[in-house]
């Protein structure tokens, strides 16, 4: 890669170029919604998320540095993280005031799309209840892997870990999800 244009390398230039983030906007869009209709099912929740993300991004891109992994797993850790503070919002919301609110308007068919994505991403939502019994961060370790794809290596920079101690935990991971398998199963996830 002779070019490190915000497509391919350095892309601490996305948060003060409309053009670059536009094109890494592009580049990313679709595998950030599937990224986080995986982990919701709410399509406006998944709509304002996606977006949260690239601001997010645009927020972040200066502290982007290659050395220390790929585009995709630094911008899957982004994600991440963005899911993460929605999810502790989202708790402190319902422990305030009980219910959740402030739900920006969709169209018709922004809804249809954002449905199509969910119902799409179902089986990957009963995978990750499935992986429940493992702690969260070795889940997550899982998830990014054999969900989003991600490399070991990738995987290790998204969760800030180093890529040996990411290959420990999937070792162990993937005894421990064996061991689930094996049990008869009891109920039928949704």
């Amino acid at each position: 890669m002779n070019d490190p244009s915000p497509a391919e390398g350095d892309i601490s230039a996305i948060g003060v170029d409309p053009v670059a983030f536009a094109v890494f906007y592009r580049r990313h869009v679709e595998a950030v919604g599937r990224f986080v209709a995986r982990r919701v099912d709410d399509p406006h929740l998944a709509a304002d998320l996606t977006a949260d993300v690239f601001l997010a991004v645009i927020e972040s891109a200066a502290g982007y540095r290659p050395d220390r992994g790929s585009q995709i797993g630094w911008l899957y850790g982004v994600a991440r993280n963005v899911i993460g503070d929605e999810r502790r919002r989202a708790a402190q919301r319902l422990r305030v005031t009980g219910r959740l609110a402030g739900r920006r308007d969709l169209g018709p068919d922004d809804i249809a799309r954002i449905e199509e994505r969910i119902d799409a991403e179902s089986a990957a939502r009963r995978t990750h209840r499935a992986l429940s019994e493992l702690p969260e961060d070795t889940r997550t370790l899982v998830e990014l892997i054999a969900v989003d794809g991600l490399t070991v290596a990738d995987a290790a920079t998204a969760l800030g870990i180093s890529p040996v101690a990411a290959r420990v935990r999937l070792h162990r991971a993937r005894r421990v999800v064996r061991a689930v398998l094996a049990r008869p199963a009891t109920t039928t996830l949704a």
